[in-house]
């Protein structure tokens, strides 16, 4: 009587020995970012990271983040390094913006089969990101799911870890009313408000992914995955000599959402929407939706990627510590009494 073949986990759409190999691809990228902290290597159960001895009082300060929607455009190019420096920038900002420097970084990647080559890629984004924010790449999870997603699919999520001394945390409670806001660039669209985008661009413009964006000399996926900028080299000095009073970094929400987050009861802020020119994406994006002010204010950064806050007789030092490169920056706006963000 011939034997009946049994199930197996490759069968059911689990492919260890493509898993070992994709492991085996990104063992190079994660060593790359090692630094004199890391104490362990690829494999462990667990990440071992040394804290550092030239932090006085230190804080540790963490944040979770993915690339949301913007995942989808990437699966339309067939192009996998950029989300993954999205990710690791992301998260880079949402620690800063609290003072602190990154230490490490964990990343999770689930998806539905095991492409060796979407893994190495999205990897190498995530370890040149961390390089560039000098932060190690200490571990993850990469995961398959097939009956969870589809077979060329999937998602993307990062941990960071930072540090910053306990009289240097920003947490919004040295923000005054008179304070000045200065505004930095953002290089796109960064990674919010992408449903949205992809609705107008493939629904209502029916672009091609590979098509030239409108007012632009780059294609749709050119815009649309342009990296979410870090701001990390750039804001160090001025962290360091103690010239920021607060920082808010413009994500979901726009800066109607997130700049209230970083002042205290009695605060609000005006916004001088004329003083930066937005960016020919977001115009674009308007018209084509007819989306109202009020909504792309609250979607999209709209051309802002960070806000400073920092006190009068430091504004002017502050934009011309900055620089006119990508992270110029311009007096945007005040703090002042009341609550909210109004927009002039």
């Amino acid at each position: 009587m011939a034997e009946k073949d049994g199930l197996s986990y490759r069968a059911v759409g689990v492919d260890l020995a493509a898993a070992e190999r994709a492991k085996e691809g990104i063992e190079s990228l994660v060593a790359s970012t090692r630094d004199s902290n890391t104490l362990s290597e690829l494999g462990l159960f667990g990440g071992l990271y040394r804290v550092p001895d030239d932090v006085p009082n230190p804080v540790l300060v963490s944040s979770a983040d993915g690339v949301g929607t913007k995942l989808k455009v990437a699966f339309m190019a067939d192009r996998h390094d950029t989300v993954g420096q999205d990710l690791v920038n992301h998260c880079v900002n949402d620690i800063l913006v609290q003072g602190a420097r990154p230490l490490f970084f964990l990343d999770y990647l689930a998806s539905g089969g095991m492409d060796e080559t979407v893994v190495t890629a999205v990897v190498g984004g995530i370890a040149q990101a961390c390089r560039e924010n000098r932060c190690a790449l200490l571990g993850g999870e990469t995961a398959q799911m097939p009956e969870f997603y589809s077979e060329d699919e999937y998602d993307l999520m990062g941990f960071i870890v930072g540090i910053v001394s306990h009289e240097q945390v920003l947490d919004g409670s040295r923000v005054r009313a008179g304070d000045v806001l200065i505004g930095l660039e953002s290089s796109g669209l960064h990674t919010n408000g992408f449903t949205l985008a992809r609705k107008i661009v493939f629904d209502v413009m029916k672009l091609a992914i590979d098509a030239p964006f409108p007012d632009s000399d780059r294609s749709v996926g050119d815009v649309l995955l342009e990296v979410h900028r870090s701001y990390l080299n750039a804001l160090w000095p001025l962290l360091e000599d103690g010239r920021l009073g607060g920082l808010a970094h413009i994500t979901g929400g726009g800066i109607v959402g997130n700049l209230p987050r970083i002042l205290g009861a009695g605060l609000g802020a005006v916004v001088d929407t004329q003083s930066w020119e937005v960016p020919p994406v977001f115009r674009v994006l308007a018209e084509a939706g007819a989306i109202e002010r009020s909504e792309m204010m609250r979607v999209f950064n709209m051309g802002v990627g960070l806000i400073l806050v920092t006190s009068p007789e430091k504004a002017d030092g502050v934009v011309a510590a900055l620089g006119d490169g990508d992270s110029r920056g311009w007096i945007m706006g005040e703090v002042e009494t009341g609550e909210g963000v109004r927009l002039a």
